[in-house]
């Protein structure tokens, strides 16, 4: 084959021999040469490198086995390649797989994002006291028992009665999502522990707070006896809820805690915290509590289990505490 265009000069300048098998030869090669993009490149850009001296009788009586189109066929007059230039391909070829990868991008972010999408509107629309009352469904027939017994109970019914008192569930303003992260609303809820969520009744001016509650026995230190742990974690939250509606903002952190063991608190039974707003300064409530026995008779008085007292300060951050999390 003939690889160049000096090649090529070369072997038409001089005597062709007159063989009709070379000559088809060399016209195969000039078909091949200016099939190809450089060949119409070199027409373009310089034309006159590419003549070639053929004579005129030969390719009259010579016989050709190419086609009509090849035998025919005038370098001068090839036409322009179609090819577009390499930078505008360079650009298309980045346009395109730009716009593929924000398309996959923004889909896989949306993706990613639908799982959080009830936790935020739950954010950011918590639902209200009285609606969190009836977010709970009892999951057995053991926390439906219970669920009846706390409602049907003659303290709930007075509290109920009292339009001094708010009645909520304020567990059940968390998100479900954080559930299992939260240690009152989530860790300790469910069969054998906090069975159902305590109902919680506020007075409307933060002086005080009544919560209703069953504990189980997946909650004991000693066998049967409810870890005492437990039970300050129930004073350090129930003061707290205590004095929130009288703080900056509706938060509270714990200060200072201070608790007074009076007799142990058996398993498996009914529960009563109940709080009183002591003093109010500024950021601070000094906060009075305890926690007794739920009697389960008429005329039958409760057991005090435990006292505590409390000091809460409004953290500085309070407002952007309150628009993250509904702590009341």
């Amino acid at each position: 084959m003939y690889r160049t265009v000096p090649e090529l000069r070369k072997t038409f300048s001089g005597p062709f021999c007159g063989h009709a098998y070379e000559l088809d030869k060399a016209r195969q090669s000039i078909h091949r040469i200016m099939s190809s993009r450089l060949a119409f490149w070199l027409v373009r850009r310089r034309p006159a490198q590419l003549s070639l001296s053929v004579p005129a009788s030969l390719l009259r009586t010579t016989p050709c086995r190419l086609s009509s189109s090849t035998s025919h066929f005038n370098p001068a007059t090839a036409p322009a390649s179609p090819v577009r230039p390499f930078v505008f391909r360079a650009i298309l070829s980045t346009l395109r797989f730009s716009f593929r990868a924000l398309i996959l991008t923004t889909l896989g972010f949306v993706i990613a994002a639908a799982p959080a999408y009830d936790t935020m509107i739950a954010i950011t629309s918590p639902p209200s006291d009285a609606e969190t009352v009836s977010l709970f469904t009892p999951q057995d027939d053991d926390a439906q028992v219970k669920e009846n017994f706390i409602n049907s109970h003659p303290l709930t019914l007075s509290l109920r009665a009292n339009p001094d008192f708010i009645e909520s569930r304020p567990h059940m303003k968390i998100p479900e999502a954080w559930r299992n992260r939260n240690l009152t609303g989530g860790v300790l809820m469910g069969p054998g522990k906090v069975v159902v969520p305590p109902f919680s009744f506020s007075e409307k001016t933060g002086k005080n707070f009544v919560q209703i509650s069953h504990v189980g026995t997946d909650l004991c230190g000693h066998m049967g006896v409810i870890h005492g742990g437990f039970l300050a974690t129930m004073l350090d939250e129930g003061l707290a809820r205590c004095c929130f509606p009288v703080l900056p903002f509706n938060v509270g952190m714990t200060a200072k805690l201070d608790i007074n063991y009076k007799a142990p608190a058996m398993a498996d039974q009914y529960l009563v915290l109940r709080a009183t707003t002591a003093k109010v300064e500024g950021r601070k409530a000094w906060v009075e509590g305890h926690i007794e026995t739920l009697p389960s008779k008429e005329g039958e008085e409760p057991t005090v289990l435990v006292t505590a007292s409390a000091l809460y300060i409004s953290p500085k951050q309070a407002a952007t505490m309150a628009k993250v999390y509904p702590v009341k």
